[in-house]
């Protein structure tokens, strides 16, 4: 089961979505819009936008004072670029989907 989003309005009386996994983690909480349809638009964005998103490594290549043990990657030599082989990810168009809000439960 894919993930979902959840419109909802916090304790300041603000539009709210919040992004869960399916296992009910949740995974992010936008920002607050002033009605139901800003937020229809922040799920589209984000719908578009995280799909085929760039991953940007902001991390240091090494940490001060780490041992070599831990510099060591902790995924096999084979994944550490899964781009690069056939079975890797592939982006989709996920325009048309993102355009379109699906709404669940009582509006």
């Amino acid at each position: 089961m894919a993930g979902k989003f959840e419109v909802f309005v916090d304790a300041e009386s603000h539009f709210r979505f919040r992004l869960k996994a399916a296992d009910g983690t949740v995974l992010a909480v936008s920002a607050a819009f002033d009605d139901k349809r800003g937020a229809a638009a922040g799920i589209a964005a984000v719908r578009e936008c995280a799909g085929m998103g760039l991953v940007t490594d902001l991390c240091p290549s090494s940490r001060p004072n780490a041992s070599p043990e831990a510099a060591k990657p902790a995924v096999p030599q084979a994944c550490e670029n899964p781009l690069s082989t056939a079975g890797g990810l592939r982006a989709r168009n996920l325009r048309s989907a993102a355009a379109r809000p699906r709404w669940t439960g009582a509006a």
